[in-house]
Parts: structure tokens; C-alpha cells; sequence
């Protein structure tokens, strides 16, 4: 059972999160904060990863920590449930388009968290929510989840469809990436031994 259940407190939020790995996709992700939600959703269902998320934060400040915390996280629940990574594919990739936007995401799921990171959004809102949080999300999951992730923007001028098309590369990428490897099943993907 690739499954992993993580809740983190502290004085700025009090998050759980429940994922399964191994699911269809299903979410139920409450965090207070719509256009994440929205972008939580999105994760979970083209990851094919299920995914509870509930979330309270001080939002009366911003939605920084809620976004930050719920990325940390989601990262220690990804690691939780990946145990050794034994079987797994390891690597993933996409080529996403969503109408103007095209984002590329790359990802190893190596235990050496590096974010590479060439998205820039054209506007600083996206309805109430700051863009510079998309990246803040995607910092915190690949540092706690052990992720080298490289995310580029090749086009795009609509600041909603840069961000979804983002979470939905990342998504795609990491189910091929969490997939077990049907000619490797009993193996850890490295020359290592370990990852």
C-alpha cells in the first residue's frame, strides 16, 4: 500500500494531507485558499494520485504559509509513501499545452531536492491569489519530497493558464515518474542501491 498520511502544526497552519499513490485520482482538497484548491485538483487527478487535503492557515495575513505548508507537507506524505522506491520508473516528464501556454516539466525523484525554475507569470494576481506562490508550492514539495524539478515556460501570456498548465505538466510527469516499472519491479533505480 503506497499510501502516506502527514499532518503538520504550527503557530501559521494545521494541515493534513492523505495521499495514495496508487489510486484514480480522486480528490477532496480544502484549503481555504480557491485557486489552489483548484491547482490541488488539478495535481491529484492527472498524477492519478489521491489526495485529501484540509488546511487552515492564517489567511487574515496572506495565503503564504497555508501554500508553503501544504507543499511541505505533500512532499514528506510523497516520500512517506514511496518508502525505498523500490520498482518505481523514477523519472517523468510532459510536454504540456493548455491554449496559450506551454509548459515543460522534468522531474527525479532522487532524494537531491534542486528546483529549477523558469516560469514567469505575466500578472502578479490570478484572481486574489499572488502568482509567486506557484513557485513558493512547487519549492516546498520538491524540497520535501526529494524532487529534482525543472519547470519551464516555452509560451503563454495568461497568467491562469501558465500556472495550470504547470501543475498539470508536474502532475503528469510524477505519475510517470511514481509508476512501478513492470521490468524492474523488485529493483531500486539506481547503480547506487539506494535513492
Amino acid at each position: 500500500m503506497r499510501t502516506a498520511t502527514i499532518t503538520r502544526k504550527t503557530a501559521e497552519t494545521d494541515i493534513t494531507v492523505q495521499i495514495d499513490l496508487d489510486g484514480t485520482g480522486r480528490y477532496d482538497n480544502q484549503t481555504g485558499v480557491g485557486f489552489f484548491d483548484h491547482m490541488l485538483d488539478q495535481l491529484s487527478r492527472h498524477a492519478l494520485i489521491d489526495m485529501t487535503i484540509r488546511a487552515t492557515g492564517d489567511l487574515h495575513i496572506d495565503d503564504h504559509h497555508t501554500v508553503e505548508d501544504v507543499g511541505i507537507a505533500l512532499g514528506q506524505a510523497l516520500t512517506q509513501a514511496l518508502g525505498d522506491k523500490r520498482g518505481i520508473r523514477r523519472y517523468g516528464s510532459c510536454l504540456l499545452p493548455m491554449d496559450d501556454a506551454q509548459v515543460r516539466a522534468a522531474l527525479d525523484l532522487s532524494g537531491r531536492p534542486f528546483l529549477v525554475w523558469n516560469l514567469d507569470m505575466p500578472t502578479a494576481k490570478i484572481g486574489a491569489f499572488d502568482t509567486e506562490l506557484v513557485r513558493e508550492f512547487f519549492q516546498a514539495f520538491a524540497t520535501h519530497g526529494g524532487i529534482t524539478l525543472h519547470v519551464d515556460k516555452l509560451h503563454g501570456f495568461n497568467s491562469h493558464h501558465i500556472a495550470e498548465a504547470a501543475f498539470k505538466a508536474v502532475a503528469r510527469a510524477l505519475r510517470e515518474a511514481v509508476e512501478p516499472d513492470p521490468r524492474r519491479a523488485d529493483a531500486i533505480p539506481s547503480t547506487k542501491g539506494t535513492l
